[in-house]
């Protein structure tokens, strides 16, 4: 069985091999665990005239706890998408990890790429195979988003699609937010987006975006100028994903928290 996958899925193989390691598939005790875990928020999304730009913070949560203020939740899926998960950190992190060997399993049986589609839909599957954990308590939703290498309309390359805990998958217009601070997030983009914006202009956009969400909501972390903790940004364009470096987000972060020294209101 190991030598001969069958299949170009990756976790269906993994469910007929080992299925105790998917995380949906491991046994729980009786009730509710969400107070014990972990948890990460916010993640935003931003579809630009290049591709999309995804950003997140680096704040998790145990309760009224800070459990981590260095967590990485936003991470590429493959050469051309990018993944960022909000709820239960770890099984949100073994999640993505699966996703990127689902992706990278299918390319090397089919010999080709999936569809940006078909990987959305790939995740959504995943994100169903959980739905017995996410009910007690523990769980994850992903914002999944890429550059489409196929696009039906030409000025659209940028794409981002949004699930909910029973796996349920929407393509959504422009931008979107994940997490508890996601309502906040979503309000100051509202505001500031335009399509077709640029992708330099949307990494400014998105660290505005989580600043906002940091100001209202306990959960989220916003730059950390002290301790030199930022947000982590990434893009994925036609030249592949690319994760901001540390003194590229810096330079951003100063101007953001510079500019609301002057108008806090924003």
């Amino acid at each position: 069985m190991f030598t001969n996958a069958g299949t170009s899925s990756f976790t269906q193989f993994l469910s007929q091999a080992a299925p105790e390691l998917l995380p949906g598939r491991r046994p729980l005790p009786p009730g509710m665990a969400a107070d014990i875990a972990p948890h990460g928020t916010t993640i935003v999304a931003i579809a630009t005239a290049e591709g999309v730009v995804m950003a997140g913070d680096r704040r998790a949560t145990m309760g009224n706890l800070i459990a981590s203020r260095d967590i990485e939740k936003v991470h590429p899926a493959d050469a051309y998408s990018l993944i960022g998960i909000a709820g239960t950190a770890g099984i949100g992190i073994e999640l993505m990890r699966i996703f990127q060997v689902e992706l990278e399993h299918y390319e090397k049986i089919e010999g080709a790429m999936l569809s940006l589609d078909g990987k959305a839909n790939r995740l959504a599957a995943m994100v169903r195979g959980n739905l017995g954990a996410a009910m007690q308590g523990l769980a994850v939703v992903p914002l999944f988003a890429g550059f489409d290498l196929s696009p039906a309309d030409p000025s659209k390359v940028g794409r981002i699609f949004s699930f909910d805990v029973a796996g349920g998958l929407y393509e959504e217009t422009g931008y979107d937010a994940i997490g508890s601070g996601s309502l906040f997030a979503k309000s100051a983009l509202k505001k500031r987006y335009r399509p077709g914006v640029s992708t330099q202009d949307a990494i400014r956009l998105a660290v505005e975006a989580l600043y906002d969400a940091a100001d209202d909501d306990t959960a989220t972390g916003g730059p950390d100028l002290t301790r030199k903790i930022y947000p982590v940004v990434m893009t994925a364009t036609a030249d592949s994903t690319h994760r901001l470096t540390e003194a590229e987000i810096n330079a951003v972060a100063e101007q953001v928290v510079a500019g609301r020294m002057e108008n806090p209101g924003g």
